[in-house]
């Protein structure tokens, strides 16, 4: 349960990345500079907030690919909130539950457990649904969008697999390793591009504190405790809170973008599956504690 908790407290601090992203701030950074200089300096804070805790330096092979699909994982999503409506683009990276399941399998025979079927099912009918809603609407929508929140997805479930294979590493020592490369990786751009001025500091501090930093740690621990298929299938909380965020922050702006009905109904699935799997869970919990006893 307490990998479980700190899964859901991820979630709930990723989810801001919408609310930061879509703030008027950040908006008026150059389109064509906004995705590099934010993930750059959203890398830079996180770095700083996590270095300071690390106690204990170690080098495994596997963190070189693992910051890599971070990278990646994290310039792609910001690519695709830019230029793309949010609820959209976070539902499209949370194809990533699958394409854990399906790596898993492929390159190390692991299969989800009986819990984490359901909550599968649901979240790809869940993703159908949003996509084919979209399906109507992808001659207004940019392209390089909906392609960018496709890979972010993908690379986001091979962090969650080597986050996993990782897990006796330093959890904090893990985080600032990707974030470090992630900075690194864009520096030259980011430091020959836009430079961030007066209150956007703020925004860039707390993108990196508050929704990169602390959610990844959190993340990272629990993967000590759950399997990469719950842990990635309990993230799905993130999607569900990301619109709620931006409604409730900027939604009496008139450039802000409404989720539309596609959308909301497959949201709905998708929480439906997580309630599922987490009854499912807390039945076997109880049950097993029972025969303990």
């Amino acid at each position: 349960m307490v990998g479980r908790v700190l899964v859901l407290l991820a979630a709930v601090f990723w989810s801001t990345s919408g609310l930061f992203a879509k703030s008027p701030a950040l908006a008026e950074i150059p389109v064509e500079d906004r995705a590099v200089c934010l993930t750059f300096w959203r890398a830079v804070f996180a770095c700083l907030m996590v270095g300071i805790f690390i106690r204990r330096w170690q080098f495994d092979w596997r963190m070189v690919p693992m910051a890599a699909c971070f990278a990646a994982m994290t310039w792609t999503f910001i690519s695709a909130l830019v230029h793309i409506e949010s609820g959209l683009a976070i539902w499209l990276q949370y194809l990533a539950p699958a394409w854990v399941v399906l790596f898993s399998w492929l390159f190390f025979r692991e299969s989800p457990d009986r819990t984490s079927r359901p909550m599968l099912l649901f979240a790809a009918v869940g993703v159908g649904v949003i996509l084919g809603s979209q399906f109507l609407k992808l001659a207004n929508v940019s392209a390089w969008g909906i392609t960018s929140a496709v890979v972010s997805g993908v690379t986001f479930a091979w962090v969650v697999i080597f986050l996993r294979r990782l897990r006796n590493c330093d959890a904090l020592l893990l985080v600032f390793f990707n974030q470090a490369v992630t900075a690194l990786c864009l520096a030259p751009m980011a430091l020959t591009g836009y430079v961030p001025q007066g209150i956007q500091w703020f925004y860039l501090v707390g993108f990196g504190v508050f929704q990169m930093g602390l959610p990844y740690l959190c993340f990272a621990l629990a993967l000590r405790r759950i399997s990469s298929h719950e842990a990635s299938g309990l993230g799905m909380l993130e999607p569900l809170l990301v619109p709620v965020w931006v409604y409730l922050a900027w939604g009496n702006r008139p450039d802000y973008q409404p989720p539309d009905w596609g959308t909301i109904f497959g949201g709905l699935l998708i929480l439906s599956g997580l309630i599922l799997q987490l009854t499912l869970q807390v039945r076997r919990t109880w049950s097993h504690t029972k025969v303990a006893t």
